[in-house]
């Protein structure tokens, strides 16, 4: 009688079991998702070898499920309107830096390229400790908010402090700086140069080489030793000045449509995240390393001179530039909010 009991009770749980099975929401599979972004620049450069790197970090975390390609600069729209093209959904994400679109709202420079450290004293790896532990994070989601844009932004590539630039001759003052048209980034980097009495010309990069060759402008700057060979500056100036206040950190980023992020699965939401925070520690250590490589072959092999910047530069840049900011400060809720949480960070990390 025991054993036709316990084998009753056994049937009625099996029963209850598969009961439960055909009543619990059915388990879905992650649908394979491609998402296509378009770069700014073009693909040989080096923050395309990285992002690439992120993408496979990402595919390798959701085995295959999510991938992403990345499209050369002008794939789909110009390099002006990727963000505009990334929020209409007509391509799905878009690379570029966040100081790129200070247009639609200048604390995008706060995090894109933050000028002379933020007047404060904010380097790369000061940077990327605000924005994961000081706040920054937050702040760098509602920016898209204040846009208006339907974007789901990534922080991938911390960067800096960047050279100053390139000359074809030595500059010993600020008053043969002034003498140059200078290749500047846009927003209050790039205006700050004017500010400064410098003939500041915005361009994207892979338009200054032909910009050099042509006369257009005389003098440049973009980022780095690596990054800058791979365009071949070295072909047209020999003078090569490493200390800069204009892009101390500079950010590249990556855009997804809203809409399109919100399509994915909580798994695939999390990869792009965790694979975003690797990118992070990545690109400082590739950059470090080739940078150190690419200044070895263009002092050893290219004949490129380097020089020490000016000693008037910095106390003139670093004025203008703070003067920048708190003229954007007083007439922008929003920036003056990010630059108060980095100025705040500021006063507890950098005397660390």
């Amino acid at each position: 009688m025991s054993i036709l009991s316990n084998l009753g009770k056994g049937l009625v749980a099996t029963s209850l079991a598969l009961s439960a099975f055909m009543i619990s929401p059915k388990t879905v599979e992650a649908k394979n998702v491609t998402i296509r972004v378009q770069s700014v620049i073009p693909a040989k450069a080096d923050e395309v070898h990285m992002l690439k790197e992120f993408a496979k970090d990402v595919s390798d975390l959701t085995n295959g499920t999510l991938k992403i390609e990345v499209l050369p600069a002008g794939a789909v729209v110009g390099v002006k309107e990727t963000l505009d093209a990334v929020d209409k959904g007509l391509v799905d994400g878009g690379f570029a830096w966040t100081h790129y679109w200070s247009g639609k709202h200048p604390a995008a420079m706060l995090f894109g390229s933050p000028v002379a450290g933020a007047g404060v004293g904010i380097d790369n790896i000061a940077f990327l400790s605000w924005f994961q532990y000081g706040g920054g994070k937050e702040l760098y989601d509602q920016l898209w908010k204040e846009m208006g844009v339907n974007v789901k932004g990534f922080m991938l590539q911390p960067v800096g402090p960047e050279a100053l630039g390139w000359f074809k001759e030595p500059i010993k003052s600020m008053a043969d700086f002034r003498k140059y048209r200078f290749r500047t980034p846009p927003g209050i980097p790039g205006q700050t140069y004017k500010d400064i009495g410098v003939a500041s010309v915005a361009m994207g990069g892979g338009d200054i080489l032909p910009a050099l060759e042509k006369g257009t402008i005389d003098a440049a700057e973009w980022c780095c030793p690596k990054p800058d060979s791979v365009f071949g500056f070295q072909k047209v100036l020999k003078h090569y000045y490493l200390q800069g206040l204009h892009q101390v950190v500079v950010n590249a980023d990556m855009y997804i449509n809203g809409d399109v992020y919100k399509s994915l699965t909580p798994t695939q939401k999390k990869a792009l995240e965790v694979a975003a925070n690797a990118s992070l520690s990545k690109s400082m250590s590739y950059r470090i390393y080739e940078n150190g490589k690419a200044l070895k072959t263009l002092t050893e092999k290219d004949g490129v001179i380097l020089h020490d910047t000016p000693a008037d530069y910095f106390p003139a840049y670093m004025n203008a530039a703070k003067a920048s900011l708190e003229k954007n400060a007083k007439s922008n809720a929003f920036f003056a909010k990010v630059w108060q949480s980095q100025k705040d960070f500021a006063a507890i990390a950098v005397p660390f």
